[in-house]
């Protein structure tokens, strides 16, 4: 068998056929295998020029398509910059005395803390190369006389950050938060400077590199008056709660805006320190804050309102004289009680002393102040009319003083009644509202630029606290007759036989001011040098429908008579009797007034 099969097998023919075969596989390997292994050698040249080509486009994008922001970060890393805030500017008063100042604060970081030291302290750490803080406070030099017409300066809020008004301002930025302070804040807080300086690994001092200085704020000159200002807050140390307004009736200007309770701003702007001493009933600024029942904050010359009272007849005889419904020579009986069915309405001087003033004119009703008369002129006058008149001298709306927080009060129509109330009009409405009462409401500002009309004889002016800003907003709208009539009742309601006592026989010492026994007359029986002044206000006392609660204690007067140039406007709120008591007030600051005067 074995035999068989070897002569079987062809041997060359079958070994070349595997011959062949085997060596076509040989040479395709062989190929493969050279560009594999030339591919395994270039490998690490692919890998290295990758590497170098991403490090060549990162090192372009760091140097420099990046250059100015890691060359800024560099810096960061060694240099430090400091913002100096610039001086805010001062505020003066109409005879140029400063009411602010800035003043320099030192301080220190130990421990981690910010610590204020005195100057004496600083000026020995910077001598030894040491780094000190310094920064600039504001001050109010009258404490509590001003808190709430210059206001206060504090740290930037979160929510005024986002403000666009403040968008190029620091953090740490000081801002006005109320009165002058926040009207002005653009012009008053100047352009921040820079210093640059450098410091080691560690963040410590090393030197500095440059500053650049700031801009101080512009200053204000205002048309307060400080002397007036000040004798307003004395005339009312005794007052709990009130308001005194002064306005130089020519021109609008604002002399004296005072409000109680007060504060010392300076709590807020002396960070808490242990040795200040503050002005007033405020010791903390938190309290001043938080105190709902007396609202220190508010300023209740020209954000609170209130029945202005017996003032209001003086729109309310102005309306009637216009319409016609009274004349010069319109006399109106005093009854001492006038009955609307089951409701009474009663002259004051009835209800106090049980007696009645008989026949009145108009001027005659000013002077004695009488409810009876303005009863029955105002039903003959009619609700909206009156209204009109009100908004004509400026009632209802906001006069636009270069302050924040003024309101604008209410001036009631048969319309508003119906829409806010639910209810229609009725007759005791009438009668209440023609003697200030009622749902008549009022700023003790808007009653003070009235009572500037009748001063000036015809025009109402914008108040305004920064000099050089008078506005006519209104002008010859009343007929001169019948501002004559009014102004005789007003100069009368100051003399003997009217109703505001405190003002009878004004009398000042000054021999500067020039007798003309017209507005000014010497007085040899009261001593040397004593002037008498003649002058013409209206006082009221307006119920706030609460039995037991004082009504609100209100006068308004201006001087001299023919001539003049100042209104006082005084509001004790839940004071009493307003002759009593806001009588007083004003005379007190119509005296300081008065004593200064030159001519």
């Amino acid at each position: 068998m074995a035999k068989r099969n070897v002569r079987n097998v062809k041997i060359g023919p079958a070994f070349y056929d595997f011959m062949s075969q085997e060596k076509t596989t040989k040479r395709g390997n062989y190929g493969n295998s050279f560009v594999m292994s030339g591919i395994v050698h270039l490998f690490p040249l692919f890998l290295l020029i990758l590497l170098f080509l991403i490090l060549a486009t990162r090192l372009f994008y760091v140097q420099v398509l990046r250059a100015g922001y890691y060359k800024d970060l560099s810096d960061s890393n060694r240099t430090r910059t400091q913002v100096i805030e610039a001086p805010r500017g001062i505020i003066y008063d109409r005879n140029g005395k400063p009411l602010v100042a800035n003043s320099a604060t030192f301080s220190v970081k130990k421990n981690g803390k910010e610590q204020e030291i005195n100057q004496e302290e600083a000026l020995k750490i910077i001598s030894q190369n040491g780094k000190v803080d310094n920064t600039i406070r504001r001050d109010y030099l009258y404490k509590s006389a001003f808190a709430h017409v210059l206001g206060y300066v504090g740290t930037l809020s979160e929510d005024e950050s986002h403000m666009p008004e403040f968008k190029d301002y620091s953090i740490n930025d000081n801002v006005g938060k109320i009165g002058l302070e926040n009207e002005y804040e653009s012009l008053l807080h100047g352009v921040n400077g820079k210093k640059l300086y450098e410091v080691d690994a560690q963040g410590n001092y090393i030197r500095e590199l440059g500053t650049n200085e700031p801009i101080p704020g512009q200053n204000l000159k205002t048309t307060l008056d400080l002397n007036l200002q000040l004798a307003a807050k004395e005339a009312m140390k005794n007052i709990n709660k009130g308001a005194v307004v002064v306005s130089n009736v020519n021109d609008g200007g604002i002399m004296a805006l005072y409000s109680k309770p007060s504060f010392d701003p300076n709590l807020f702007t002396h960070g808490g320190s242990k040795t200040y001493k503050p002005d007033g009933d405020y010791t903390d600024p938190v309290k001043i804050v938080t105190d709902s029942d007396k609202r220190p904050l508010l300023d209740r010359a020209i954000g609170g309102v209130f029945p202005p009272g017996s003032t209001f007849k003086l729109v309310a005889a102005t309306a009637a004289l216009e319409k016609g419904s009274i004349k010069k020579d319109t006399i109106i009986e005093d009854t001492g009680i006038l009955k609307v069915g089951n409701f009474s309405f009663g002259n004051w001087y009835f209800l106090q002393y049980g007696r009645k003033e008989g026949d009145l004119d108009i001027v005659g009703a000013i002077k004695r102040s009488n409810d009876i008369f303005f009863y029955k002129s105002a039903e003959s006058t009619g609700v909206d009319n009156i209204s009109a008149w009100a908004k004509k001298f400026g009632m209802g709306e906001r006069l636009g003083i270069d302050l924040p927080g003024e309101l604008s009060g209410t001036v009631p129509t048969v319309e508003w009644k119906e829409k806010t109330i639910g209810e229609q009009w009725y007759l005791g409405d009438t009668y209440n509202y023609g003697i200030g009462q009622g749902y008549l409401l009022a700023t003790p500002l808007q009653v003070n630029m009235m009572t500037d009309v009748f001063a000036n004889r015809g025009t109402l002016y914008k108040p305004h606290l920064l000099e050089g800003q008078s506005k006519v907003l209104k002008k010859d709208f009343i007929k001169k007759e019948n501002l004559d009539l009014v102004t005789q009742g007003m100069e009368e309601a100051c003399e003997t036989g009217g109703v505001a006592w405190p003002l009878f026989d004004f009398k000042v010492k000054n021999p500067k001011l020039k007798i003309d026994n017209t507005d000014y007359f010497k007085d040899a029986s009261a001593g040397a040098d004593m002037v008498r002044v003649k002058m013409g206000c209206k006082t009221g006392t307006a119920e706030t429908g609460d039995k037991d609660t004082n009504p609100h204690a209100w006068i308004t007067v201006f001087a001299p008579f023919s001539k003049p140039e100042i209104a006082v406007t005084v509001l004790v709120e839940n004071g009493g009797e307003g002759s009593s008591i806001a009588g007083p007030v004003a005379r007190d600051v119509l005296k300081a007034y008065f004593e200064k005067k030159n001519n």
